[in-house]
């Protein structure tokens, strides 16, 4: 049974930060760029996985080049103020945006906005619909801002990991 805080070494930062670059190597690899044997390798990432540390492992899509070759895409940056701020309406708000699948990201933020939304649709009629089931059916929508995307500069999904010391409260 895992500890309320687990602790985290070294190996379980490598490890970590290794997944987070490429999460298609094959354990035999993991453990070797780990410094590792394939079975404590194998064991810490189950350990891992079972803290929650690992969401899950996927293929990272270039909407770019997929934009390239099918004509599909447009990413959108879109703000969202409700009217009223009750546990209420804010949990149902976040529902109902988590649904779509166009919805990439949804994040309740303060201040300014309640929503931040990164949405990623096939083109501006694919938007307007969206944006008329989201935002304009929605009576307590109170505010939208749309931000389209039209060069992404930087796009990262790995998490900054400590380094492993006295000061980060990790093992060494």
């Amino acid at each position: 049974m895992p500890s309320k805080d687990p602790e985290l070494d070294a190996a379980d930062l490598r490890l970590l930060a290794l997944l987070q670059d490429d999460a298609s190597l094959s354990n035999q690899a993991l453990a070797e760029a780990a410094h590792l044997s394939a079975a404590t390798c194998h064991r810490r990432v189950q350990r891992l996985l079972a803290l929650g540390l690992i969401d899950k492992r996927v293929a990272l899509l270039n909407p770019q080049r997929l934009a390239d070759i099918t004509g599909w895409g447009l990413s959108v940056l879109v703000e969202i103020s409700l009217d009223v701020q009750t546990t209420e309406a804010l949990d149902a708000f976040e529902a109902r945006a988590v649904a779509e699948d166009a919805v990439q990201q949804c994040w309740r933020v303060s201040p300014g906005p309640d929503f931040v939304l990164v949405v990623q649709v096939a083109d501006m009629p694919a938007y307007q619909e969206l944006a008329r089931r989201l935002f304009s059916e929605d009576s307590l929508v109170r505010n939208v801002r749309a931000f389209f995307a039209v060069k992404r500069a930087k796009f990262g999904t790995a998490v900054p990991l400590p380094a492993p010391g006295p000061k980060s409260g990790l093992q060494a």
